[in-house]
């Protein structure tokens, strides 16, 4: 095909994807989706989007459109991916995969009954921290990985997050802190041992049936019999945000920075140690997205909702390329179903061993369910 050809459902983070896809050779956005339809317009106008939906189950039946990008609440990921699949539609949808095994389940079955390419976009992986690493160990400088940590804290119980998010379960949405540790090992966890630590208030806690202010867990992987842990925070913590990634070799260590901008720590050997900012990768990008990785500062605040940042750590072109180019190359993506499933479904698993008091849970075969269903 000349060109893939985009519909993006959810003008809120979605916005920050159009002028990618619009400027990245191969691809273009010719439908947008939000409930609003005064902001629909404006967005509208402002790419110069002439298909515009306030229902998104409209959108399916667009034949302009190839492939969907969901950037909706997590709640309707499941529902949103399946019907794009079913459509006949690409889907490329943000984190976390689903809320239940049976979500991670739908999703795997409906994208092979399509043949078509799904893709979780997972910021965590491309990073321009997270992409140092994987260059590093690349090269054998890291040596043997012999342990690594993630970690994701966050306070969304401050004012302007969404009511959803209230409650919700912290390893639930713990893929930004579970799947460089997954990535960077190229395994999948055979089981998990989860703690929840802390109390949210009463209201919170009764929403979803989760307690915790904090959830802690250690997993142990299949392949390499690495145990790796992932920590998660979601509100009633006080902390910077911050997704982390802290990465031990035998031959070199690297640790993210405790405050934003301070810098990340190389440990290579004894007792050296050394502060770093890690360059962006935009190498791996064709020229005329790799502005998308440069870090940018807002400084009008009335173009807030228009700007085409690189959040995440430069990671949103990174994660476009890739869609698009499995999509023209006819191939899965990086981070297809079943990697995504087990990414998801290991936050999930861990928070059910923290309901469980700790208990030891396996984490469901997501291959073999693949190549039988």
């Amino acid at each position: 095909m000349e060109n893939v050809k985009v519909g993006i459902i959810g003008m809120g983070f979605g916005k920050e994807f159009i002028g990618i896809y619009q400027k990245l050779t191969g691809s273009e956005v010719t439908a947008i989706s939000q409930r609003g339809e005064k902001a629909l317009n404006e967005t509208g106008d402002h790419f110069g989007i002439k298909s515009r939906y306030t229902n998104w189950k409209d959108m399916l039946n667009d034949k302009n459109v190839d492939a969907i990008h969901v950037v909706s609440p997590i709640l309707d990921h499941t529902e949103m991916t399946v019907a794009a699949l079913e459509a006949g539609k690409h889907a490329a949808c943000t984190v976390p995969m689903g809320v239940s095994i049976d979500d991670l389940k739908r999703i795997i079955a409906a994208r092979k009954r399509s043949g078509k390419v799904y893709m979780m976009m997972e910021t965590a992986v491309y990073t321009r921290e997270y992409l140092y690493c994987k260059k590093l160990l690349k090269e054998g400088k890291i040596g043997r990985i012999q342990f690594a940590r993630g970690s994701h804290l966050q306070d969304m119980g401050l004012k302007g997050w969404p009511e959803y998010w209230l409650g919700f379960p912290p390893m639930h949405y713990g893929t930004h802190a579970i799947s460089p540790l997954l990535d960077i090992t190229d395994d999948v966890p055979e089981y998990v041992v989860c703690h929840g630590s802390g109390s949210i208030n009463s209201e919170r806690a009764e929403k979803y049936g989760s307690p915790f202010a904090v959830e802690t867990a250690t997993f142990r992987l299949k392949k390499t019999r690495l145990a790796v842990e992932a920590t998660r925070a979601l509100y009633e913590t006080v902390r910077q945000y911050r997704e982390s990634f802290d990465l031990y070799g035998d031959k070199m260590s690297f640790e993210w920075d405790q405050i934003e901008d301070e810098g990340e720590v190389l440990f290579e050997g004894g007792e050296q140690a050394r502060r770093f900012h890690a360059p962006d990768a935009d190498e791996l990008l064709p020229d005329e997205i790799k502005e998308f990785t440069k870090r940018q500062k807002i400084v009008d605040q009335s173009h807030v909702s228009f700007i085409q940042g690189a959040g995440h750590g430069g990671s949103h072109p990174h994660m476009v390329y890739e869609f698009i180019s499995a999509i023209r190359e006819g191939r899965e993506s990086a981070v297809d179903a079943v990697k995504a499933a087990y990414w998801t479904g290991a936050g999930i698993c861990a928070h059910e061993s923290a309901i469980r008091g700790g208990e030891r849970v396996d984490i469901p075969d997501f291959e073999a369910y693949c190549k039988n269903v």
